[in-house]
């Protein structure tokens, strides 16, 4: 009897412990904490922070000038300073003590008179003639070389055409355009070997025309059409100082390719394929350590590169072997011109 009292009082105690519990609680998953990243410290400019001018011409080409100003904006941000652009550059500019640097393009806004005023600020001229670095003066020189923009162009060409119909506009009596029209010879060679054509023409390629000295400017178009009408020329080189915007706007009505040494107007003229002219933006951006440092007197050489390229005349692949080759004349491996 007392055992199944005992049982029974064990029963009682069980079952109101059960009704006691709480129901069960489905918890979700888990979160498992992660490490917040630490926002990076931005820098503010203030009054005190070291300022670079960019001083652009009014009337420069819109599309060029908003280059310059990004890369110019670009260097002085990682630079921690600020930036500002002006048309014209004032003692008034000058007076400021947190100015560092002055980064001019044509034309001249006055350096050789403003800089010794300033002993503090370093100034960088950007093809700007008849000054000399010295002082707290630097210079980007223009690289004047004309066999490796020449090579390059004759390389290209031969890349672009069916039996390297390809020619050169030269002027007449000049010992500089001789040199380019051997260096324009070598570049197709370079790309083609010994150039075997399917058909047999009289005309050996490239060839060429001189224009003279004293020819008007207005009758240049007649000298190209003798390439193109009368020699099959498909892709044109102008030498640099024949190339005047309204020669090569003509050109471009005619069905031809174009290479040149010189940047277009804000339109390229029709069948522009590149520009391989020296590169200022990176040769700024070869000089903005030296300034910041306030290492003045400086030259500096532009490198050449290659601007106003269009993809659908020059393909990636057909761009990256002409970057190739241009590095190796950059470099010294392949000479435009012989020893």
């Amino acid at each position: 009897m007392r055992a199944k009292f005992t049982l029974l009082t064990l029963l009682v105690i069980l079952l109101l412990s059960a009704c006691g519990q709480s129901a069960t609680e489905v918890v979700g998953p888990t979160a498992i904490p992660t490490d917040t990243p630490i926002p990076t410290a931005t820098i503010i400019p203030t009054q005190s922070t070291p300022l670079a001018i960019l001083v652009v011409p009014a009337d420069l080409d819109q599309a060029v000038s908003d280059v310059y100003q990004k890369t110019m904006y670009n260097l002085a941000q990682q630079s921690g300073y600020r930036f500002q652009v002006r048309t014209a550059l004032t003692p008034e500019d000058l007076a400021d003590s947190t100015l560092k640097v002055v980064v001019a393009l044509p034309p001249d806004p006055g350096i050789a008179t403003l800089a010794p005023t300033a002993p503090n600020v370093q100034f960088l001229a950007v093809d700007i003639p008849n000054l000399t670095a010295g002082g707290n003066v630097s210079v980007l020189a223009p690289n004047n070389a004309v066999e490796i923009p020449a090579f390059l162009a004759g390389y290209v060409a031969a890349m672009l055409v069916e039996e390297y119909h390809i020619g050169m506009i030269i002027p007449k009596d000049d010992p500089s355009a001789q040199l380019a029209l051997q260096a324009f010879s070598n570049g197709k060679t370079y790309y083609c070997g010994l150039c075997n054509t399917f058909y047999v023409s009289s005309i050996t390629y490239p060839t060429y025309v001189e224009i003279p000295a004293d020819e008007d400017p207005s009758r240049y178009g007649g000298y190209a059409n003798v390439l193109i009408n009368d020699r099959k020329v498909d892709v044109l080189y102008v030498y640099p100082s024949l190339a005047r915007q309204d020669f090569l706007d003509y050109i471009g009505t005619t069905g031809v390719l174009l290479i040149g040494a010189n940047r277009p107007g804000s339109v390229r003229p029709g069948g522009w394929v590149m520009t391989i002219q020296p590169d200022t933006i990176k040769a700024i951006q070869l000089a903005w350590p030296g300034l910041i440092a306030g290492q003045g007197g400086q030259t500096v050489q532009s490198p050449i590169g290659l601007v106003d390229v269009d993809p659908a005349l020059l393909t990636p692949g057909r761009q990256r072997l002409a970057q190739e080759t241009l590095d190796a004349l950059l470099a010294g491996r392949i000479l435009p011109v012989g020893p």
